[in-house]
């Protein structure tokens, strides 16, 4: 699992507003408000929090750390 803080890390670290990580990763932005707002590891019983993670994963972000301790991103893009 990711922590609100790690989402909100990664969104930032690859440049993007809410509206285009909502628009990556397929889901609305009400939703992606909801998840880099929550304390802790969002709530999510459909899936849509791993649809997100997905989105990030597949732009180059890796998730480190322990979620909830010592949350943390870092940024693996391909050189091209």
């Amino acid at each position: 699992m990711v922590s609100a803080a790690q989402l909100r890390a990664g969104r930032a670290l690859l440049g993007l507003s809410s509206k285009q990580f909502a628009e990556l990763s397929g889901v609305g932005w009400a939703t992606i408000k909801r998840f880099e707002d929550a304390d802790g590891i969002p709530p999510s019983r459909t899936g849509t929090l791993e649809r997100v993670v997905k989105a990030l994963q597949t732009e180059g972000i890796q998730f480190i750390g322990d979620p909830i301790t010592s949350p943390g991103v870092r940024l693996n893009r391909k050189p091209g």
